[in-house]
């Protein structure tokens, strides 16, 4: 036989859920077998306990329930082999993968890069493998590597080494905005380097803060990229490796991905909601519809995951709420078809001013008053959440997280941020692409100055640089570690970056308490970027 067929099943493996990620293990490898007359199938790294398990893999019972389902799977996987990834305990714990092959588990491989920067802390969890492992199937030599295997060079030279003419490389490789092209440039490397077609399978879905876009990829050995899959879709693909010519075919895959960069993005932040509400068991989501451009995208992205009839937007205004505001909010939520309430919050925030009065004596009104509307908002939609049961959504955006431009116990109120790790730049770019669609999002609150209207007349302008100055500061100061001096060379205000840098520092306290949100950017708050509350460096 001069061709081998296998499979990649890019599909969403939930933390967790051994059981239930066994049962999909077994009914995708009979489809491949059934369907696709595949004599492999390969899954994605971790594939029985989900990735990432975290702190999961310090509970014995956790381990032993993956252990037992990997057993129980092995003869049940009939007429095809499989490579599964799981948790591996000798001892100690390893990042594993197991060939199944005629109803028993053959060999296991345990990884032997471990990555432990960005959102990664495998050295945690995880002792890295030694041995580098081939094996042989249909005639073919495959050498075996798990995810951060590939991004250094020796393992993959070592399976090279050990005879391997094709690397297959199982991932949970996050997604952020420019992963896909850093990854697909590695690939190149790696299979020039060692003159070896890559077969590379990687995981979909949302999980807590991360979001996985599978764009598996096959790479032929001179670098030429044969076949992208789609990012953020589940799908079993078909692959051949000719073993005259050395070569990959991708067989019957979608059409290439020639989605912009924008409907990507926003397919993750879809793809992030509906699998935290859907994995968590909620009923559906409520959010605070303002007449602003954040609220107003995230209630499409509500309605894109979930479907209108899952989605609440309730409108809470006071004196400062503009006209514009009160019909934007309302149009949209009617073209959009969700369930919507006007809640008038004057009343309730003149009983709190009352009741604070008499130790508000004597001074001026401030910024509490401002931030007393925004808690009065979060009372209120909280309330809802618990009476419904439907989960509250912040609408709040990376730059507002970045320096602080947020009410704790307010805006800050929720379970969960779709555009947490999203700039306010990049809010606008998704606002234009989503509203040119079939208009979810009006064109009178993308074009409107930003406003918070908690006092007269106010614009997000009056308390920070221009969006465009501060998004190019906070970028370079967050994702890319330079100093205030780097940034000021770079040609933006002196006196605007070290208080832009200031913000970033003294609003710590405020992230620690914000919602989890999806990664899209190559820093995120929270599990990427941990900086301490209390600091003396500036």
């Amino acid at each position: 036989m001069s061709t081998f067929r296998f499979a990649l099943a890019q599909f969403d493996f939930p933390v967790g859920a051994a059981a239930a990620n066994a049962r999909r293990v077994q009914a995708l490898a009979e489809e491949a077998r059934d369907r696709l007359g595949a004599s492999m199938i390969a899954f994605p790294e971790l594939t029985l306990s989900g990735y990432p398990p975290e702190d999961l893999l310090q509970r014995p019972s956790f381990l032993e329930a993956c252990a037992k389902e990997l057993a129980a799977l092995a003869p049940r996987i009939e007429g095809i082999s499989a490579v599964v990834g799981h948790p591996d305990t000798r001892g100690e714990v390893f990042n594993a993968a197991t060939l199944i092959r005629e109803g028993r588990a053959e060999w296991t491989y345990h990884k032997q890069a471990l990555p432990n920067y960005t959102v990664f802390d495998e050295k945690r969890y995880f002792q890295h493998g030694e041995a580098t492992r081939v094996f042989t199937i249909e005639g073919v030599r495959v050498g075996m590597l798990i995810c951060e295997d590939i991004w250094e060079a020796e393992p993959a030279a070592h399976a090279a080494e050990a005879g391997a003419e094709l690397l297959l490389v199982i991932n949970a490789s996050p997604y952020d905005r420019r992963q896909a092209a850093t990854r697909e440039e590695l690939l190149r490397r790696r299979a020039t380097e060692n003159g070896v077609p890559v077969a590379y399978v990687n995981l979909v879905g949302g999980q807590d803060d991360l979001l996985f876009d599978g764009h598996s990829l096959l790479v032929q050995a001179d670098g030429e990229v044969a076949a992208r899959a789609p990012s953020f879709e589940e799908m079993l693909l078909a692959v051949e490796y000719d073993s005259a010519t050395k070569r990959l075919s991708a067989i019957d895959w979608p059409a290439p991905d020639t989605r912009s960069p924008e409907a990507i993005m926003y397919a993750g932040l879809v793809r992030g909601v509906r699998d935290y509400i859907g994995k968590n068991g909620f009923s559906g989501v409520l959010l605070g519809l303002s007449g602003g451009i954040d609220s107003a995208l995230t209630l499409a992205i509500a309605v894109d995951a979930l479907g209108k009839d899952k989605v609440t937007a309730v409108m809470m205004p006071t004196e400062y709420t503009s006209g514009l505001s009160l019909r934007e909010a309302k149009a949209q939520a009617e073209h959009l078809g969700v369930e919507y309430h006007v809640l008038p919050i004057g009343g309730i925030y003149d009983a709190f001013t009352g009741a604070l009065s008499p130790v508000f004596a004597g001074r001026q009104p401030d910024i509490t008053e401002e931030n007393l509307q925004s808690r009065t908002r979060g009372v209120l939609l909280m309330a809802m959440s618990n009476k419904t049961g439907k989960l509250l959504l912040s609408t709040g955006n990376k730059s507002e997280m970045a320096v602080g431009y947020a009410t704790l116990y307010g805006d800050m109120c929720g379970a969960y941020a779709p555009l947490k790790d999203v700039y306010k730049t990049t809010v606008y770019a998704l606002s234009r692409w989503r509203a040119a669609i079939d208009g979810a999002i009006p064109m009178a609150v993308i074009d409107r100055p930003p406003s918070a209207e908690l006092r007269h007349e106010q614009t997000d302008q009056d308390s920070l640089p221009p969006y465009d100055d501060l998004d190019a500061i906070l970028e370079l100061f967050i994702e890319g570690e330079a100093s205030a001096d780097d940034i000021v060379a770079a040609g933006h205000d002196d006196a605007t970056v070290r208080r832009v840098i200031r913000m970033v520092y003294v609003n710590e306290f405020k992230r620690r308490q914000a919602a989890p949100g999806p990664r899209v950017t190559t820093k995120a708050f929270g599990r990427e970027r941990r900086y301490p509350i209390t600091s003396g460096w500036r």
